[in-house]
């Protein structure tokens, strides 16, 4: 049975007994508050649509703040506050050894959200990630004639509605009449994947 207590630093310390007898826990753990590094101020100039809440937000070496909500990412400096639905978020990596989450937006730029912490970046990642993918309803890669790929993603938007989004590596042309065949192709498969019309 696992008890929770605090200690006078403010931090949550876990005792209890495993199933063989050891102890699970020992020492103290570093309570985690996930909207800790938002301020009053903060949060009033987060656009919160309806249903939309704080799921974790981390301050960044930056000084910025990076909020995941349920609908969208938050980031806000001391001059500006960017919010960008999940959907317009194509993918993001983190290199572990310089806690840096590159993400990568639809349109093609890409922003690199450097972390001060191991835990911060951990547990903003993984928010990160499971709403990215939760915004993806089915998907493909498209190998492309001329070389390079494109891909094609059947995605839900904020509002719950389905589209489909195409998003093609550097230097792609997709008014190319050989890529947008072998697109429409993977467009189609993909709503048709869903059960949807092509």
């Amino acid at each position: 049975m696992l008890r929770k207590a605090s200690d006078l630093a403010g931090r949550a310390v876990q005792t209890g007994v495993g199933a063989h007898g050891r102890d699970r826990y020992r020492g103290p753990v570093a309570a985690f508050s996930p909207a800790r590094a938002l301020t009053g101020n903060d949060r009033r100039r987060l656009d919160l649509r309806r249903g939309d809440r704080v799921l974790v937000a981390t301050t960044l070496a930056d000084g910025r703040r990076a909020v995941a909500t349920r609908l969208a990412l938050h980031v806000l400096s001391d001059a500006s506050t960017a919010r960008t639905p999940w959907a317009d978020v194509d993918r993001g990596s983190l290199d572990a050894t310089t806690r840096t989450l590159t993400v990568r937006w639809v349109w093609g730029a890409s922003d690199a959200f450097v972390f001060t912490s191991d835990r911060g970046s951990v547990a903003f990642t993984q928010t990160f990630r499971e709403r990215v993918q939760s915004s993806v309803v089915h998907a493909a890669s498209v190998p492309l004639p001329a070389g390079g790929q494109a891909r094609v993603a059947l995605r839900r938007d904020e509002d719950g509605e389905l589209f489909t989004q195409v998003v093609a590596d550097d230097g792609v042309d997709l008014a190319d009449p050989a890529v947008t065949a072998a697109v429409d192709r993977a467009e189609s498969a993909v709503r048709s994947a869903a059960g949807l019309p092509g």
